[in-house]
């Protein structure tokens, strides 16, 4: 027995460091049985078998005084025995381990050599098997002085567990009856728990941090590439966070009623999360929820004051041009200047993207933040509104010009001729260049299971005299650049061209007789029509370079020169013929924007 001790056991104290420390994820559900046996009580005891099971938790204590233990036990346990129940059956203390470890016992210690004079290999390999501790207790160890100080130390953990949770409660009323807002709450916890926190909308905007190091925030592990979104999907929801070993991430939803508004996430930098810390998450959540509850109830009250007004604006029915900008000033909006309009349009979503009833308004609400989000770090006085399908923003066309905006003071001292000429050239590259970065950053990687939208820019504006219009121009924008570039498309209305007088005919047949009349047998929707349309636009595109052409398409140059030929016999000599490539190329223009075709 003696040897079999000395082989395969080594004192606690000799244990790995690795070993004797109990996972962070286990603070407040009790002790690891690693840490049990560094406790005094438990001084010189042995570990026989099962060393890979050194991490269980224990949460209470039991005496084994009966054979048929099985029924008693309970997960969790440290079973003490003095091997008494045992000694007319050592041939079924393999079967027993299996079954106690099926039963999530934490560990068995026992007295070896009183009752029970040896363990018998197999037992042994069955510990190691199913990862069960077996623990060889010293002859001189009483078992009351083990559950004193096992029972005491797990009291004492959930004591201290209770008062941080106490004292977190304590900081987030205060919080909460002193006005605060998201970003007080974050302020608040990272000295509190160890680490950077933040609040962010359910697909992963923050809307609020503190405490995260540069090295965290530029780290794709949690971030994107682009760093505006933080990767909600990628990591686990509450105590499923403790699934995952050393886990440094956890997130719990902000839910009201039914409605999900978003995430508190803390990240700690070297320490692994425990259950402590989901439980403080899990009480900011609840506190977040009534924050944002509350600011959505006012914002609700002032968008629709808001959106109001500017609809007046945009429909040009607003009143006397100073009053108007008087009380777009009060609004905190700046319209007295040269802007663009921008008009952002959900597009139809996917069957299986349809929410459910109650839901839609929500991901409404959640579109125009992200626009007003975006928007306002490039314009605080830009005047912003979020209707039933659409956002409209209103902004400076100057922030636009990164030069003008970095400009030295005596930039802005310049005459007025000047500044005004400067303002009329403001380029549409770069109001084009300014939308669509604002637009990236809206549609993110789309995480979250965000729509996709079409977005519309006006031309530049000076003065809210030229809004309506304006307004009008970017909304057809928006709808002319769906029906050419698709779901998704962003289009400014100087570059709509030639599609936006096909946009104003309203006549859906007489396009289609259009087409039939000019493409002929090409109008078609079978493949060998489809192909040969192609190869046509890419001719034509290309302004008749048939070598461009060829190489575009991946063809022979001598097929090119074929199906040229093919192609006039069936529609005429448009390499010869200017009107006749003008007529095919709008005809072609047509299909692709209205897919009119057979």
């Amino acid at each position: 027995m003696e040897n079999l001790a000395k082989d395969s056991a080594s004192p606690a104290q000799d244990l790995p460091s690795t070993m004797r420390m109990r996972p962070a994820s286990q603070l407040a559900r009790g002790l690891s049985v690693a840490e049990v046996l560094e406790l005094s009580s438990l001084a010189g005891t042995q570990v026989l078998a099962g060393r890979s099971g050194l991490d269980r938790v224990v949460q209470r204590l039991n005496v084994m005084e009966v054979p048929d233990i099985l029924p008693w036990v309970k997960p969790h346990e440290l079973l003490l025995t003095t091997g008494y129940p045992l000694r007319d059956t050592p041939e079924q203390l393999a079967r027993l381990v299996r079954d106690l470890a099926q039963r999530e016992l934490a560990a068995v210690a026992i007295k070896v050599g009183r009752y029970v004079e040896t363990l018998p290999p197999e037992l042994l390999r069955a510990a190691d098997e199913v990862g069960l501790p077996l623990l060889h207790l010293a002859d001189d160890v009483a078992f009351d002085d083990i559950l004193n100080q096992v029972l005491t130390d797990i009291l004492n953990r959930q004591a201290a567990t209770l008062a941080r949770s106490e004292e977190v409660h304590r900081v987030l009323v205060n919080v909460i009856l002193a006005g605060g807002g998201l970003a007080a709450i974050t302020n608040e916890l990272p000295a509190l728990l160890d680490g950077g926190v933040m609040v962010t909308t359910p697909d992963g905007r923050v809307l609020a941090r503190s405490g995260l190091s540069s090295p965290t925030l530029r780290d794709t592990t949690y971030f994107t590439e682009a760093g505006d979104r933080f990767r909600v999907e990628r990591f686990k929801h509450g105590v499923r966070a403790l699934d995952d070993e050393g886990a440094q991430v956890a997130q719990v939803p902000i839910l009201a009623g039914n409605l999900d508004h978003g995430r508190v996430v803390l990240i700690t930098d070297g320490r692994a999360i425990d259950d402590s810390d989901v439980r403080v998450l899990e009480r900011v959540a609840a506190t977040a929820a009534l924050v944002i509850t509350r600011d959505l109830a006012v914002s609700a009250v002032e968008s629709k004051y808001q959106g109001d007004f500017l609809r007046e604006l945009l429909t040009g029915r607003a009143g006397e041009t100073q009053d108007t900008v008087r009380h777009c000033a009060n609004l905190g909006w700046d319209i007295d200047r040269p802007v663009v309009v921008l008009v952002a349009e959900l597009d139809a979503a996917a069957p299986e993207q349809v929410p459910a009833a109650g839901e839609l308004r929500p991901a409404h609400e959640r579109f125009a933040s992200a626009w007003s989000m975006v928007v306002r770090e490039r314009d605080p006085q830009a005047a912003i509104a979020g209707y039933s399908q659409e956002v409209v923003v209103v902004m400076g066309a100057d922030c636009a010009e990164p030069r003008r905006r970095g400009a030295p003071a005596s930039a802005a001292r310049a005459d007025a001729a000047t500044a005004t000429e400067t303002a009329a050239t403001v380029q549409s590259e770069d109001v084009d260049r300014l939308v669509r970065t604002m637009v990236s950053q809206v549609a993110g990687d789309g995480g979250g299971g965000r729509r996709t939208f079409a977005t519309g820019v006006s031309r530049v504006v000076h003065g809210p005299a030229g809004i309506p219009a304006a307004y009008a121009q970017a909304q057809q924008a928006a709808r002319v650049g769906r029906q050419v570039h698709g779901t998704g498309a962003v289009a400014n209305f100087d570059s709509l061209g030639i599609h936006r007088l096909l946009s104003l005919v309203p006549d859906g047949a007489e396009l289609r007789g259009f087409v039939q009349e000019t493409l002929g047998p090409l109008a078609e929707e079978d493949g060998a029509a489809t192909d040969l349309r192609t190869t046509l636009e890419v001719l034509l595109d290309n302004n008749l370079n048939v070598a461009e052409t060829a190489r575009l398409l991946h063809f022979h140059y001598n097929t090119l020169r074929y199906r040229i030929g093919k192609l006039e016999r069936m529609l005429g000599p448009f390499t010869r013929d200017a009107h006749l490539r003008l007529n095919l190329m709008v005809a072609l223009r047509v299909v692709r924007m209205r897919g009119v075709v057979g």
